[in-house]
């Protein structure tokens, strides 16, 4: 058997071994459209500029008219497997609760483990952002607050564009990454954000181990890696991990996880606010008691959290 064939097999039994709550898995509560309200949707734009359906997103804009609306670009969750889940990233709870609050919604696609190794992903993502500000005119985008949130390998993305905002380059022990990438038409443009949202996302990929979490071998940190282990690489898995890049210039992070996460243990959420604090990160932390991966999370309370948080950064 061929070695996508192995992973993907793999990814669909641990899935469907992570759902206790109706079908959460990987990609935790991913509710469809139908309970969204917004004035309009531009769906499939390429923002690479090339002809792939994983460099695609969708933008929704209020209900309520504005001249220019401040922006969010909500990341789906998939341990990095999906390449092609933006109609489903969280639309009726996190993405609704947003557009209600007066935030114009962008929900990309990036490329899959199973398309390209990292950095390629948060390439993607950056291009996304790159992208927002370009096209700000068309869409009738406020650049002046552009904001990452995701969920799972979503919230990784999100807290990661946050903490590496505006470095382009990083040595991490012995590896040299490029951050920014050239993804896109627009390099030219900033893809720094103001603010992050992390839902249950891993952060620390050399200790996922740190508390009670699902087993996978390979792990999906592994298979975006390239295959190569922790032990044979443990600065690879270095620079994937978000708190390796945290500093005091780094804006402003939310985060949420569930104590009962059994996919990304929930000292990954804990453990990440102590090291946002250590670096001088403004932030706050909310962890969700009896929260799984993705169920249970997104109460009103939390949604709330995250729109008064992401208000206070833009009111400042």
């Amino acid at each position: 058997m061929k070695r996508t064939s192995i992973i993907l097999a793999l990814f669909a039994a641990t899935t469907a071994w992570a759902q206790p709550q109706g079908g959460f898995g990987f990609g935790g509560q991913q509710l469809s459209a139908e309970q969204m309200h917004y004035s309009q949707k531009f769906s499939d734009l390429n923002y690479a500029g090339d002809d792939q359906a994983y460099h695609t997103l969708d933008i929704y804009l209020p209900e309520k008219k504005a001249e220019k609306y401040p922006v969010v670009v909500h990341i789906y969750g998939s341990a990095w497997f999906s390449n092609s889940s933006k109609g489903m990233a969280d639309l009726a709870t996190i993405c609704s609760a947003l557009l209600k609050a007066g935030y114009a919604v962008v929900t990309p696609n990036h490329r899959s483990s199973q398309d390209a190794t990292y950095p390629a992903q948060i390439h993607d993502i950056k291009a996304v952002i790159r992208y927002v500000r370009a096209n700000a005119d068309k869409y009738q985008f406020d650049t002046t607050f552009v904001a990452t949130s995701g969920f799972s390998s979503g919230g990784h993305l999100s807290s990661l564009a946050a903490a590496t905002s505006g470095t382009m380059k990083a040595t991490v022990g012995t590896e040299e990454i490029d951050l920014e990438g050239s993804v896109g038409d627009f390099t030219d443009y900033s893809s720094r954000v103001c603010v992050a949202a992390d839902w249950s996302g891993p952060v620390d990929l050399l200790h996922m181990d740190c508390g009670k979490g699902m087993v996978m071998n390979p792990s999906p940190e592994q298979v975006l890696l390239g295959g190569v282990t922790k032990e044979d690489a443990p600065d690879k898995y270095r620079s994937l991990s978000v708190a390796t890049y945290l500093d005091k210039n780094d804006p402003p992070i939310i985060v949420f996880h569930g104590t009962e996460d059994n996919v990304v243990p929930f000292c990954q959420g804990e453990q990440f606010f102590v090291a946002l604090g250590a670096a001088g990160v403004k932030s706050e932390f909310y962890p969700v008691e009896g929260g799984g991966h993705g169920f249970n999370m997104y109460t009103e309370e939390n949604l709330a959290h995250m729109v008064e948080f992401f208000d206070a950064v833009r009111n400042k």
